[in-house]
């Protein structure tokens, strides 16, 4: 009698890669037996997994059945991530850019870049610089500033790498400008002038009386009534015309 050789995948439901002298499946094209060991080409993430190997062997006592189980990591490089930049910010406000890879295996790592220079991780730069300081996350990807200023306005892009390759997001640009306080206290001024001048006006109409006149006006006319005549009138006036 001889040796039994099967591969099988397992997971929820184990499926049959090698069984009864032949590939099955989707290894049936892309896959080829050496020995006792499975070469298979043009690996997809979904190869990735565990296999086992079982081998049934004829001896004295009966069949002898030996196994050994073999993990697939299929390695895969970064996608292009997916990076938000915001466009525009204001001077000593929180800004977080975020930037994420779904593809890559193993997980990648990120690194974050402004004009074409790299963001080291967890640097703070001295005062005498001018900008604020800043926090790269490698593992989550998010650059974050605890209070940006306007010397950080420039073009942010982030890379994803790991060990199989990498890939960058396209730039994009953050702006970053100081409040405008000016501007809103002009504002607020030109509101409540426009309120004062309302009231204002409602005042006058009503010292000038334009508002009494009207009610006065309505309650006169409603007040004018026919008087009817008496037959006497109307006789007295009859003869009067005569």
């Amino acid at each position: 009698m001889d040796s039994r050789l099967e591969w099988k995948k397992l997971g929820p439901s184990v499926s049959f890669v090698y069984y009864q002298q032949a590939l099955r499946g989707e290894f049936k094209d892309r896959a080829q037996m050496l020995d006792f060991s499975i070469r298979i080409k043009n690996v997809t993430r979904n190869d990735a997994g565990k296999y086992r190997c079982e081998v049934s062997t004829p001896s004295d006592q009966g069949q002898s059945l030996e196994e050994d189980t073999v993990t697939l990591e299929v390695l895969v490089a970064p996608g292009v991530p997916s990076c938000e930049v915001p466009n525009s910010a204001v001077s000593g406000s929180t800004v977080e850019l975020r930037c994420q890879d779904k593809e890559g295996n193993p997980a990648p790592e990120y690194t974050w870049f402004k004009d074409g220079s790299r963001l080291l991780e967890n640097l703070k730069l001295d005062a005498q610089s001018g900008n604020s300081s800043y926090t790269v996350n490698t593992k989550s990807g998010t650059l974050q500033f605890n209070a940006v200023s306007k010397l950080d306005s420039g073009e942010y892009y982030c890379e994803a790498h790991n060990s199989v390759g990498y890939r960058r997001c396209p730039g994009k640009r953050m702006q970053v400008d100081d409040l405008n306080l000016s501007g809103i206290i002009a504002t607020v001024v030109a509101v409540a002038l426009v309120i004062s001048l309302c009231g204002l006006g409602v005042c006058y109409a009503q010292r000038k009386g334009y508002f009494s006149k009207k009610t006065s006006f309505q309650k006169g006319s409603s007040a004018t009534k026919a008087t009817p005549m008496s037959e006497n009138d109307f006789k007295h006036s009859k003869s009067f015309i005569i």
